[in-house]
């Protein structure tokens, strides 16, 4: 425990001043004090320390024999204060030039980037050094991993399934479609597939710990469905699930941000479902409190929820 007689720094910068410039005004202008605040502090600091440190004359103020002594010692103290501050402000920089984050692919792929290039912007406009983001894609399950072991700040995921260790927050909604190659029966039906007939249907799918799969399949069962047909075909990215689907394989229920070109090219077809709104909700997650950690993983989250004005979060338990 330091000892009461210990001043503070600003005291000790006070009284490093007065040795440095000679006298009490102008250590005051330097410091941004009146002559007589000054002289007041170093009268309450005298009396802290027990010892006269000033020499007071009508010709002006001196420092004692004392007063050299302390402001010698204090110099040291407040050379050490400022690498203190300068390791500091290394850190907080460190942490502001480098960010580490886990997103799931459709996030990754066509939210993402946007996104980061407003995130540069805003660092930019005002004055600051760009972040330097370190971007590890997955699925929605390996997200929360990533996550929750520290290896990434902030994370993306698609999934419904919140994991309650973790802090969240809904970022904003995406819509999914139903799609399939242009030649499959579904392509020119009048009526729209019902909820019941899409979970009977073996689709192609993404594997499990997909966000987009486990949207899916948590909204068909929320519509009744007891039970779930096995997928055809089970696929680890989306680029091959919509591969599969243009080239007839079976049908399959993807983001619409994902399969927007292939819908203006006529690579797939959009079949309408009655029955069952085929959104879901994209959240961010960190691991503690009720907002990001400080600083660009906080910014990313903020710029992110714009779509969604207030928007809550999800706290840890």
């Amino acid at each position: 425990m330091l000892s009461p007689r210990i001043p503070e720094l600003s005291a000790l910068e006070m009284l490093a001043a007065v040795h440095d410039l000679g006298s009490l005004s102008a250590a005051g202008k330097y410091l941004g004090l009146s002559q007589q605040a000054v002289s007041s502090r170093m009268r309450s600091l005298e009396s802290q320390i027990g010892s006269a440190l000033l020499t007071r004359t009508p010709r002006g103020s001196t420092l004692t024999e004392s007063g050299a002594l302390v402001a010698g010692w204090a110099a040291e103290v407040l050379a050490a204060a400022e690498r203190l501050d300068a390791g500091i402000a290394s850190l907080r920089s460190d942490a502001a030039r480098q960010l580490k984050v886990a997103a799931s692919q459709t996030i990754a792929e066509h939210l993402l980037p946007l996104w980061l290039v407003a995130l540069r912007r805003q660092q930019e406009s005002l004055g600051l050094v760009p972040t330097v983001v370190e971007l590890t894609v997955n699925n929605s399950e390996a997200t929360v991993a990533l996550v929750r072991s520290g290896q990434a700040a902030i994370g993306f995921i698609e999934s419904p399934h919140l994991p309650p260790d973790l802090s969240t927050a809904a970022v904003r909604d995406d819509d999914m479609v139903l799609v399939v190659a242009p030649d499959h029966p579904w392509a020119r039906r009048r009526t729209p597939v019902t909820a019941s007939e899409l979970a009977a249907t073996a689709l192609v799918t993404r594997e499990h710990g997909s966000g987009t799969r486990d949207a899916l399949e948590h909204l068909l069962t929320a519509a009744g469905a007891a039970t779930l047909a096995e997928p055809l075909v089970e696929l680890s990215t989306t680029a091959a699930v919509r591969s599969a689907i243009a080239a007839g394989t079976a049908p399959g229920v993807l983001s619409a941000l994902a399969v927007r070109d292939d819908l203006a090219l006529h690579r797939l077809v959009a079949v309408p479902v009655r029955g069952l709104p085929l959104r879901r909700t994209l959240t961010a997650i960190w691991q503690t409190g009720p907002t990001p950690p400080p600083g660009p993983a906080r910014d990313l989250a903020a710029i992110a929820a714009k779509a969604v004005p207030g928007t809550g979060t999800r706290r840890k338990a």
